[in-house]
Protein backbone atom coordinates (compact mmCIF):
# COMPACT_ATOMS: atom_id res chain seq x y z
CA UNK A 1 0.00 0.00 0.00
CA UNK A 2 2.83 2.39 0.80
CA UNK A 3 4.47 1.88 -2.60
CA UNK A 4 1.21 2.18 -4.52
CA UNK A 5 0.26 5.41 -2.77
CA UNK A 6 3.69 6.94 -3.16
CA UNK A 7 3.81 6.13 -6.87
CA UNK A 8 0.38 7.67 -7.37
CA UNK A 9 1.53 10.99 -5.91
CA UNK A 10 4.83 11.17 -7.76
CA UNK A 11 3.21 10.52 -11.12
CA UNK A 12 0.84 13.46 -10.73
CA UNK A 13 3.09 16.02 -9.07
CA UNK A 14 5.91 18.24 -10.24
CA UNK A 15 8.68 19.76 -8.17
CA UNK A 16 8.40 23.42 -7.22
CA UNK A 17 10.34 25.81 -9.44
CA UNK A 18 9.61 29.06 -7.59
CA UNK A 19 10.67 29.86 -4.02
CA UNK A 20 8.08 32.62 -3.86
CA UNK A 21 5.34 30.08 -4.42
CA UNK A 22 6.12 28.17 -1.20
CA UNK A 23 7.36 31.07 0.94
CA UNK A 24 4.04 31.71 2.79
CA UNK A 25 3.70 28.12 4.05
CA UNK A 26 6.15 28.00 7.00
CA UNK A 27 5.30 31.58 7.91
CA UNK A 28 1.57 30.84 8.09
CA UNK A 29 2.30 27.68 10.09
CA UNK A 30 3.97 29.89 12.68
CA UNK A 31 0.96 32.22 12.70
CA UNK A 32 -1.29 29.23 13.39
CA UNK A 33 1.02 28.14 16.23
CA UNK A 34 0.75 31.65 17.65
CA UNK A 35 -2.98 31.11 18.24
CA UNK A 36 -2.05 28.70 21.05
CA UNK A 37 -0.29 31.47 23.00
CA UNK A 38 -2.13 33.45 25.66
CA UNK A 39 0.26 36.42 25.42
CA UNK A 40 2.29 36.97 22.26
CA UNK A 41 4.46 39.55 24.03
CA UNK A 42 5.58 36.82 26.43
CA UNK A 43 5.34 33.59 24.41
CA UNK A 44 5.83 30.24 26.11
CA UNK A 45 6.13 27.83 23.17
CA UNK A 46 7.66 29.87 20.37
CA UNK A 47 9.60 27.90 17.72
CA UNK A 48 13.25 28.76 17.03
CA UNK A 49 13.30 32.25 15.59
CA UNK A 50 9.93 33.11 17.12
CA UNK A 51 6.53 33.41 15.48
CA UNK A 52 7.50 36.33 13.26
CA UNK A 53 4.55 38.33 14.58
CA UNK A 54 4.65 41.95 15.70
CA UNK A 55 2.18 42.13 18.63
CA UNK A 56 1.37 45.72 17.69
CA UNK A 57 -0.05 44.51 14.36
CA UNK A 58 -2.36 41.97 15.98
CA UNK A 59 -5.93 43.18 15.45
CA UNK A 60 -7.39 40.75 17.97
CA UNK A 61 -7.37 37.19 19.24
CA UNK A 62 -10.54 35.17 19.80
CA UNK A 63 -10.67 32.38 22.40
CA UNK A 64 -13.20 29.61 22.99
CA UNK A 65 -15.03 31.96 25.35
CA UNK A 66 -15.27 34.57 22.60
CA UNK A 67 -16.52 32.11 19.98
CA UNK A 68 -18.83 30.33 22.47
CA UNK A 69 -17.71 27.05 20.96
CA UNK A 70 -19.14 27.93 17.54
CA UNK A 71 -15.67 27.98 15.97
CA UNK A 72 -12.07 27.23 16.99
CA UNK A 73 -9.92 30.08 18.40
CA UNK A 74 -8.23 32.31 15.84
CA UNK A 75 -6.27 35.51 15.39
CA UNK A 76 -6.70 38.39 12.95
CA UNK A 77 -3.27 39.75 12.04
CA UNK A 78 -2.29 42.65 9.79
CA UNK A 79 1.02 41.58 8.24
CA UNK A 80 2.55 44.76 6.86
CA UNK A 81 5.84 43.02 6.05
CA UNK A 82 4.11 40.77 3.52
CA UNK A 83 1.13 43.00 2.61
CA UNK A 84 -1.31 40.44 3.94
CA UNK A 85 -4.47 40.38 6.08
CA UNK A 86 -4.36 37.01 7.84
CA UNK A 87 -7.01 35.01 9.68
CA UNK A 88 -5.18 32.07 11.32
CA UNK A 89 -7.23 29.28 12.95
CA UNK A 90 -5.94 26.64 15.34
CA UNK A 91 -6.52 22.90 15.04
CA UNK A 92 -8.59 20.46 17.06
CA UNK A 93 -8.49 20.72 20.84
CA UNK A 94 -9.10 17.18 22.09
CA UNK A 95 -10.23 18.54 25.46
CA UNK A 96 -13.01 20.72 24.02
CA UNK A 97 -16.42 19.20 23.39
CA UNK A 98 -17.33 22.16 21.18
CA UNK A 99 -14.70 21.14 18.61
CA UNK A 100 -16.17 17.65 18.43
CA UNK A 101 -19.63 19.19 18.06
CA UNK A 102 -18.42 21.02 14.94
CA UNK A 103 -17.01 17.79 13.50
CA UNK A 104 -20.04 15.66 14.35
CA UNK A 105 -22.49 18.12 12.76
CA UNK A 106 -22.46 16.40 9.39
CA UNK A 107 -23.74 13.46 7.39
CA UNK A 108 -22.69 12.36 3.93
CA UNK A 109 -24.45 14.59 1.41
CA UNK A 110 -26.09 16.77 4.09
CA UNK A 111 -24.96 20.19 2.83
CA UNK A 112 -24.74 21.47 -0.73
CA UNK A 113 -22.81 24.60 -1.65
CA UNK A 114 -22.04 26.16 -5.02
CA UNK A 115 -22.97 23.04 -6.96
CA UNK A 116 -21.09 20.61 -4.72
CA UNK A 117 -21.06 19.17 -1.22
CA UNK A 118 -19.31 20.50 1.88
CA UNK A 119 -19.00 19.60 5.55
CA UNK A 120 -22.01 21.08 7.32
CA UNK A 121 -20.42 21.83 10.71
CA UNK A 122 -17.36 23.45 9.18
CA UNK A 123 -19.55 25.64 6.96
CA UNK A 124 -21.51 26.81 10.01
CA UNK A 125 -18.26 27.60 11.83
CA UNK A 126 -17.04 29.57 8.82
CA UNK A 127 -20.31 31.49 8.74
CA UNK A 128 -19.92 32.39 12.41
CA UNK A 129 -16.36 33.70 11.94
CA UNK A 130 -17.32 35.79 8.91
CA UNK A 131 -20.36 37.17 10.69
CA UNK A 132 -18.13 38.21 13.61
CA UNK A 133 -15.30 39.66 11.50
CA UNK A 134 -17.12 40.97 8.42
CA UNK A 135 -16.99 44.66 9.31
CA UNK A 136 -13.35 44.53 10.43
CA UNK A 137 -12.27 42.64 7.30
CA UNK A 138 -14.23 45.00 5.08
CA UNK A 139 -12.53 48.00 6.67
CA UNK A 140 -9.06 46.44 6.29
CA UNK A 141 -9.69 45.41 2.67
CA UNK A 142 -10.75 48.97 1.82
CA UNK A 143 -7.90 50.58 3.77
CA UNK A 144 -5.21 48.35 2.21
CA UNK A 145 -6.31 47.71 -1.40
CA UNK A 146 -2.96 46.13 -2.34
CA UNK A 147 -3.01 43.58 0.50
CA UNK A 148 -4.10 39.97 0.06
CA UNK A 149 -6.71 38.37 2.33
CA UNK A 150 -5.42 35.02 3.59
CA UNK A 151 -7.26 32.35 5.58
CA UNK A 152 -5.00 29.74 7.15
CA UNK A 153 -5.80 26.83 9.43
CA UNK A 154 -4.56 23.46 10.65
CA UNK A 155 -6.57 20.23 10.89
CA UNK A 156 -10.05 21.30 12.08
CA UNK A 157 -9.05 24.91 11.42
CA UNK A 158 -8.06 24.03 7.86
CA UNK A 159 -11.63 23.02 7.11
CA UNK A 160 -12.98 26.25 8.59
CA UNK A 161 -10.41 28.28 6.62
CA UNK A 162 -11.35 26.46 3.41
CA UNK A 163 -15.04 27.19 3.79
CA UNK A 164 -14.25 30.79 4.82
CA UNK A 165 -12.41 31.36 1.56
CA UNK A 166 -15.17 29.74 -0.50
CA UNK A 167 -17.96 31.78 1.10
CA UNK A 168 -15.98 35.00 0.66
CA UNK A 169 -15.31 34.20 -3.01
CA UNK A 170 -19.00 33.54 -3.55
CA UNK A 171 -20.01 36.79 -1.79
CA UNK A 172 -17.24 39.26 -2.59
CA UNK A 173 -19.69 42.15 -2.46
CA UNK A 174 -19.81 41.65 1.33
CA UNK A 175 -16.15 42.72 1.44
CA UNK A 176 -16.23 45.71 -0.91
CA UNK A 177 -16.13 43.56 -4.08
CA UNK A 178 -12.68 42.21 -3.28
CA UNK A 179 -11.06 40.63 -6.34
CA UNK A 180 -10.92 36.84 -6.35
CA UNK A 181 -7.16 36.89 -6.94
CA UNK A 182 -6.68 38.73 -3.61
CA UNK A 183 -8.31 35.90 -1.63
CA UNK A 184 -6.08 32.99 -0.59
CA UNK A 185 -6.39 29.98 1.67
CA UNK A 186 -3.71 27.69 3.08
CA UNK A 187 -5.13 24.49 4.56
CA UNK A 188 -2.36 22.80 6.57
CA UNK A 189 -2.87 19.08 7.19
CA UNK A 190 -6.29 19.56 5.59
CA UNK A 191 -9.49 17.84 6.47
CA UNK A 192 -11.48 16.31 3.62
CA UNK A 193 -14.26 18.86 3.64
CA UNK A 194 -15.45 19.57 0.05
CA UNK A 195 -16.49 17.45 -2.93
CA UNK A 196 -14.13 16.76 -5.82
CA UNK A 197 -15.68 19.25 -8.25
CA UNK A 198 -15.26 22.06 -5.69
CA UNK A 199 -11.75 20.90 -4.75
CA UNK A 200 -10.64 21.33 -8.36
CA UNK A 201 -12.68 24.45 -9.10
CA UNK A 202 -11.25 26.41 -6.16
CA UNK A 203 -7.64 25.34 -6.78
CA UNK A 204 -6.76 28.91 -7.80
CA UNK A 205 -7.70 30.11 -4.30
CA UNK A 206 -7.12 27.18 -1.91
CA UNK A 207 -3.77 25.50 -1.26
CA UNK A 208 -3.43 22.32 0.82
CA UNK A 209 -0.14 21.45 2.53
CA UNK A 210 0.46 17.79 3.42
CA UNK A 211 3.52 16.38 5.20
CA UNK A 212 4.55 12.93 3.90
CA UNK A 213 2.20 10.28 5.36
CA UNK A 214 -0.37 12.46 7.20
CA UNK A 215 -3.49 10.34 7.72
CA UNK A 216 -6.20 13.02 7.70
CA UNK A 217 -6.10 14.14 4.03
CA UNK A 218 -6.00 10.48 2.96
CA UNK A 219 -8.81 8.81 4.84
CA UNK A 220 -12.21 9.23 3.26
CA UNK A 221 -13.84 8.15 6.50
CA UNK A 222 -16.12 11.02 7.53
CA UNK A 223 -14.53 13.35 10.09
CA UNK A 224 -17.25 12.57 12.58
CA UNK A 225 -16.34 8.87 12.46
CA UNK A 226 -12.59 9.49 12.62
CA UNK A 227 -12.77 11.41 15.86
CA UNK A 228 -15.38 9.14 17.39
CA UNK A 229 -12.75 6.42 17.03
CA UNK A 230 -9.76 8.56 17.95
CA UNK A 231 -8.50 6.26 20.68
CA UNK A 232 -8.43 3.32 18.28
CA UNK A 233 -7.14 5.30 15.32
CA UNK A 234 -4.54 2.72 14.14
CA UNK A 235 -7.28 0.08 13.92
CA UNK A 236 -9.50 2.47 11.96
CA UNK A 237 -6.71 3.34 9.52
CA UNK A 238 -5.85 -0.32 8.95
CA UNK A 239 -9.45 -1.30 8.28
CA UNK A 240 -9.95 1.69 5.99
CA UNK A 241 -6.79 0.83 4.10
CA UNK A 242 -7.99 -2.71 3.40
CA UNK A 243 -11.45 -1.49 2.42
CA UNK A 244 -10.19 1.19 0.01
CA UNK A 245 -7.93 -1.32 -1.69
CA UNK A 246 -11.02 -3.21 -2.86
CA UNK A 247 -12.90 -0.16 -4.16
CA UNK A 248 -12.13 0.88 -7.76
CA UNK A 249 -11.14 4.52 -8.03
CA UNK A 250 -13.70 4.99 -10.84
CA UNK A 251 -16.44 4.19 -8.33
CA UNK A 252 -15.03 6.71 -5.85
CA UNK A 253 -14.99 9.45 -8.48
CA UNK A 254 -18.65 8.84 -9.33
CA UNK A 255 -19.90 9.61 -5.82
CA UNK A 256 -20.69 13.36 -5.78
CA UNK A 257 -21.00 13.39 -1.98
CA UNK A 258 -17.48 12.06 -1.33
CA UNK A 259 -15.30 14.72 0.29
CA UNK A 260 -11.67 15.50 -0.60
CA UNK A 261 -8.69 17.57 0.47
CA UNK A 262 -9.26 21.01 -1.08
CA UNK A 263 -7.52 22.93 -3.85
CA UNK A 264 -3.92 22.74 -5.08
CA UNK A 265 -1.82 20.21 -3.20
CA UNK A 266 1.67 20.80 -1.84
CA UNK A 267 3.19 17.50 -0.71
CA UNK A 268 6.32 17.70 1.47
CA UNK A 269 8.27 14.46 0.99
CA UNK A 270 11.12 13.65 3.37
CA UNK A 271 11.14 9.83 3.41
CA UNK A 272 11.39 7.35 0.56
CA UNK A 273 9.76 3.92 0.14
CA UNK A 274 11.80 1.06 1.63
CA UNK A 275 14.51 3.48 2.80
CA UNK A 276 15.51 4.21 6.38
CA UNK A 277 15.90 7.68 7.86
CA UNK A 278 14.93 11.14 6.67
CA UNK A 279 16.09 12.88 3.51
CA UNK A 280 16.21 16.58 2.62
CA UNK A 281 12.55 17.53 2.15
CA UNK A 282 11.27 18.02 -1.38
CA UNK A 283 8.03 19.85 -2.17
CA UNK A 284 5.88 18.70 -5.06
CA UNK A 285 2.69 20.33 -6.26
CA UNK A 286 -0.22 19.63 -8.58
CA UNK A 287 -3.97 19.95 -9.00
CA UNK A 288 -4.82 16.25 -9.30
CA UNK A 289 -8.28 14.90 -10.03
CA UNK A 290 -7.78 11.14 -9.82
CA UNK A 291 -5.15 9.89 -7.38
CA UNK A 292 -5.94 12.73 -4.98
CA UNK A 293 -4.64 11.20 -1.71
CA UNK A 294 -7.05 8.32 -2.13
CA UNK A 295 -5.12 5.69 -0.19
CA UNK A 296 -3.86 5.62 3.38
CA UNK A 297 -0.16 5.00 3.92
CA UNK A 298 0.39 2.46 6.69
CA UNK A 299 3.27 4.20 8.40
CA UNK A 300 4.40 4.78 11.97
CA UNK A 301 4.51 8.48 11.06
CA UNK A 302 0.88 8.72 9.88
CA UNK A 303 -0.20 10.59 13.01
CA UNK A 304 3.03 12.48 13.83
CA UNK A 305 3.09 13.92 10.29
CA UNK A 306 -0.21 15.59 11.17
CA UNK A 307 1.35 17.72 13.92
CA UNK A 308 1.62 21.43 13.08
CA UNK A 309 5.00 21.63 14.85
CA UNK A 310 6.55 19.04 12.51
CA UNK A 311 4.90 20.55 9.45
CA UNK A 312 6.32 23.99 10.26
CA UNK A 313 9.78 22.55 10.85
CA UNK A 314 9.90 20.52 7.63
CA UNK A 315 8.30 23.30 5.56
CA UNK A 316 10.99 25.71 6.77
CA UNK A 317 13.72 23.17 5.98
CA UNK A 318 12.33 22.73 2.50
CA UNK A 319 12.17 26.49 1.97
CA UNK A 320 15.75 26.94 3.21
CA UNK A 321 16.97 24.28 0.78
CA UNK A 322 15.15 25.96 -2.09
CA UNK A 323 16.70 29.30 -1.18
CA UNK A 324 20.16 27.75 -1.16
CA UNK A 325 19.65 26.31 -4.64
CA UNK A 326 18.10 29.43 -6.05
CA UNK A 327 20.87 31.46 -7.72
CA UNK A 328 18.53 34.08 -9.12
CA UNK A 329 17.33 35.66 -5.89
CA UNK A 330 19.46 38.77 -6.51
CA UNK A 331 18.43 39.19 -10.14
CA UNK A 332 15.00 40.92 -10.09
CA UNK A 333 14.45 40.48 -13.83
CA UNK A 334 14.75 36.70 -13.59
CA UNK A 335 12.63 36.68 -10.44
CA UNK A 336 9.82 38.44 -12.28
CA UNK A 337 10.19 36.02 -15.18
CA UNK A 338 9.99 33.02 -12.84
CA UNK A 339 6.91 34.51 -11.17
CA UNK A 340 5.20 34.95 -14.55
CA UNK A 341 6.15 31.41 -15.55
CA UNK A 342 4.76 30.06 -12.27
CA UNK A 343 1.44 31.87 -12.74
CA UNK A 344 1.21 30.64 -16.32
CA UNK A 345 2.01 27.06 -15.25
CA UNK A 346 -0.55 27.20 -12.45
CA UNK A 347 -3.14 28.50 -14.89
CA UNK A 348 -2.46 25.66 -17.30
CA UNK A 349 -2.53 23.02 -14.54
CA UNK A 350 -5.74 24.49 -13.14
CA UNK A 351 -7.54 24.45 -16.48
CA UNK A 352 -6.17 20.99 -17.27
CA UNK A 353 -7.53 19.71 -13.94
CA UNK A 354 -10.96 21.20 -14.67
CA UNK A 355 -10.94 19.56 -18.09
CA UNK A 356 -9.80 16.20 -16.67
CA UNK A 357 -12.63 16.32 -14.13
CA UNK A 358 -15.07 16.66 -17.02
CA UNK A 359 -13.30 13.92 -18.98
CA UNK A 360 -13.52 11.54 -16.01
CA UNK A 361 -17.20 12.43 -15.71
CA UNK A 362 -16.83 13.70 -12.15
CA UNK A 363 -20.34 14.61 -10.92
CA UNK A 364 -21.16 18.33 -11.10
CA UNK A 365 -17.79 19.16 -12.73
CA UNK A 366 -17.57 22.19 -15.05
CA UNK A 367 -15.47 22.81 -18.12
CA UNK A 368 -12.51 25.25 -17.87
CA UNK A 369 -14.28 27.91 -19.90
CA UNK A 370 -16.73 28.43 -17.05
CA UNK A 371 -14.10 29.43 -14.54
CA UNK A 372 -10.81 30.76 -16.09
CA UNK A 373 -10.00 32.67 -12.96
CA UNK A 374 -6.36 33.08 -13.94
CA UNK A 375 -7.57 35.33 -16.78
CA UNK A 376 -8.36 38.80 -15.45
CA UNK A 377 -11.10 39.43 -17.99
CA UNK A 378 -12.90 36.22 -17.13
CA UNK A 379 -12.39 36.98 -13.45
CA UNK A 380 -14.13 40.31 -13.86
CA UNK A 381 -17.00 38.65 -15.72
CA UNK A 382 -17.33 36.03 -12.97
CA UNK A 383 -17.30 38.78 -10.36
CA UNK A 384 -20.07 40.66 -12.14
CA UNK A 385 -22.12 37.49 -12.60
CA UNK A 386 -21.71 36.60 -8.92
CA UNK A 387 -22.90 40.05 -7.87
CA UNK A 388 -25.96 39.85 -10.13
CA UNK A 389 -26.95 36.42 -8.80
CA UNK A 390 -26.47 37.45 -5.17
CA UNK A 391 -28.92 40.34 -5.58
CA UNK A 392 -31.85 38.34 -7.01
CA UNK A 393 -33.70 37.49 -3.80
CA UNK A 394 -33.13 40.57 -1.65
CA UNK A 395 -32.66 44.29 -1.91
CA UNK A 396 -29.37 46.07 -1.24
CA UNK A 397 -30.75 47.49 1.96
CA UNK A 398 -31.68 44.14 3.43
CA UNK A 399 -28.37 42.56 2.35
CA UNK A 400 -26.40 45.23 4.17
CA UNK A 401 -27.64 43.97 7.54
CA UNK A 402 -27.79 40.29 6.60
CA UNK A 403 -25.62 37.96 8.67
CA UNK A 404 -23.49 35.26 7.07
CA UNK A 405 -25.69 32.55 8.59
CA UNK A 406 -28.77 34.23 7.08
CA UNK A 407 -26.96 34.54 3.77
CA UNK A 408 -26.15 30.83 3.72
CA UNK A 409 -29.74 29.99 4.60
CA UNK A 410 -31.03 32.29 1.84
CA UNK A 411 -29.00 30.41 -0.75
CA UNK A 412 -30.49 27.02 0.21
CA UNK A 413 -33.89 25.31 0.48
CA UNK A 414 -34.90 22.32 2.60
CA UNK A 415 -36.40 19.23 1.03
CA UNK A 416 -39.10 17.07 2.64
CA UNK A 417 -36.53 15.16 4.68
CA UNK A 418 -35.06 18.38 6.06
CA UNK A 419 -31.84 18.29 4.01
CA UNK A 420 -30.41 21.52 2.60
CA UNK A 421 -30.54 21.89 -1.19
CA UNK A 422 -29.08 24.73 -3.21
CA UNK A 423 -31.69 27.05 -4.69
CA UNK A 424 -31.90 27.07 -8.47
CA UNK A 425 -31.69 30.47 -10.16
CA UNK A 426 -34.88 31.69 -11.76
CA UNK A 427 -34.97 31.55 -15.58
CA UNK A 428 -36.40 34.51 -17.40
CA UNK A 429 -36.81 32.57 -20.67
Amino acid sequence: MFLFSALTFWVHKSQLKSVEEFEPVPRLCRYILAVYEDDLRNPLWAPPGGYGIDPDWLIHRKTYEDTQGRAPPYILYLDHDHADIVVAIRGLNMAKESDYAVLLDNKLGKKKFDGGYVHNGLLKAAGWVLDAECEVLKELVEKYPSYTLTFAGHSLGSGVATLLAMVVVQNRDKLSNIERRRVRCYAVAPARCISLNLAVRYADVINSVVLQDDFLPRTATPLEDIFKSLFCLPCLLCLRCMRDTCIPEEKMLKDPRRLYAPGRLYHIVERKPFRMGRFPPVVRTAVPVDGRFEHIVLSCNATSDHAIIWIEKEAQRALDLMLEKDHTMQIPGKQRMERQETLARHGQEYKAALQRAVTLDVPLAYSPSTYGTFDEREGEENSQRSQEESSVDSSKKSKKNETWDELIERLFDKDESGHMLQKQPDNDD
